[in-house]
């Protein structure tokens, strides 16, 4: 499926292929913001390359709340190939966290030390679940059971 949207010079491009047994749609939302998002389990995994500042967060906040919408609602956004993220960007963070927690999902971030220290700075690192790894991730969706 193809869909492309040309809103303020920003566009939106979505098509399916096969990831690891599993449908990933690339995401090409902005030139400088590249990702794929892929349905596992009880979550949206959003793997993301590129720049998360004013430029893009428009069409990232977009794509994430339609997303979000849709379900389902636990969403775990792996940022380790982010190489900057600015105020536009922790914004869209925050507003997409709050989207997810108010629809009763876990809101998590793949981090690396960029985003980690710009997190950090302005202490969202509380509100903003940190995760080193997607694999740590989603264990914290999915603990063992203590049986």
């Amino acid at each position: 499926m193809f869909l492309w949207l040309d809103n303020d010079k920003l566009l939106l491009k979505y098509f399916v292929y096969l990831l690891e047994d599993s449908i990933a749609e690339t995401l090409a939302l902005t030139v400088s913001l590249r990702g794929t998002r892929e349905v596992r389990d009880n979550c949206q995994i959003f793997r993301l390359t590129g720049l998360l500042d004013a430029f893009s967060e428009l069409a990232f906040r977009k794509v994430l709340a339609k997303c979000i919408d849709e379900g389902p609602k636990n969403i775990i956004l792996d940022l380790s190939h982010i190489d900057f993220v600015d105020s536009s960007g922790l914004g869209a963070l925050v507003q997409s966290a709050k989207k997810s927690h108010s629809a009763d999902g876990i809101f998590q971030i793949v981090s690396n030390p960029r985003v980690t220290q710009t997190v950090k700075l302005v202490r969202l690192d509380q509100f903003l679940s940190l995760q080193p790894s997607v694999e740590d991730a989603l264990a914290k969706l999915n603990p063992p059971s203590s049986h």
